[in-house]
């Protein structure tokens, strides 16, 4: 007899559960499983291979949730060593900015939300000119601008990647889901919280903030807009089938 469909997801979180379990992980592995962390797209770049450690049978990519746990802690530990200021934060896409925002606001850092404007990074008279030392950008498609500003001028890249995701001009890598809402607000949740640990700000177990403070709200009347435009649209090419018609 042939498995459900939610039977299916069932035994697959039930197997992943197990494949994780005694590992040394930031978080438990239920969380890191709920947020979807570890799913990327169904299509995959040749520089994100590497990375990939297995493929669903839905077709979506799948990352290895030691793997991104452990670059967490890595870029932690590096981001820990810079000042506030000389971090900049870059999330273009909606989901990242809540996550960016408040990430910057706990390491004293600057973030950069929505459209980068050019010139940020490399013209001093531009009105948001920045210098810093290091940035982070949450997807190197939709932040790209910001990605080749800091190339140009030999300011080092964190990049979050997604399974289809290019690398040019990224030195690190956290290869995950740089998409999902519940995503994004784990990975700058534990970001925040390891970066003041390493800089013996606070201890683990004194981190009073939640995920849930990461994570983007959703505006369900900017949600609408583009259903609605769709629906006029298709209303106006139905009405010019018709009038062809006659």
């Amino acid at each position: 007899m042939e498995e459900r469909p939610v039977e299916k997801e069932m035994k697959q979180e039930f197997d992943d559960t197990e494949f994780y379990k005694g590992k040394d992980l930031l978080i438990d592995i239920e969380t890191y499983l709920k947020s979807g962390v570890h799913i990327g797209t169904k299509f995959k770049t040749g520089e994100m291979r590497r990375y990939i450690f297995k493929k669903r049978k839905d077709g979506l990519m799948v990352f290895n949730i030691e793997t991104i746990d452990k670059r967490i802690r890595m870029i932690a530990k590096m981001l820990a060593k810079y000042e506030g200021k000389d971090i900049a934060i870059v999330a273009r896409r909606m989901y990242g900015h809540k996550p960016a925002r408040k990430l910057a606001s706990m390491i004293g850092a600057r973030e950069f939300i929505g459209r980068f404007i050019p010139g940020t990074l490399t013209n001093p008279q531009a009105r948001l000119f920045h210098e810093p030392k290091i940035v982070l950008i949450t997807d190197p498609i939709a932040d790209s601008q910001a990605l080749k500003e800091a190339s140009e001028v030999k300011i080092p890249v964190i990049g979050i990647a997604g399974s289809d995701s290019p690398l040019a001009n990224i030195d690190l890598v956290i290869p995950a889901n740089n998409k999902g809402r519940k995503s994004l607000a784990l990975i700058f949740y534990l970001l925040a919280r390891e970066i003041l640990v390493e800089r013996k700000e606070i201890s683990r177990e004194n981190f009073s903030v939640h995920v849930n403070d990461f994570e983007q709200e959703i505006d369900e009347t900017q949600e609408e807009k583009p259903k609605r435009a769709f629906q006029r649209f298709r209303r106006g090419n139905d009405r010019n089938r018709r009038q062809k018609r006659y």
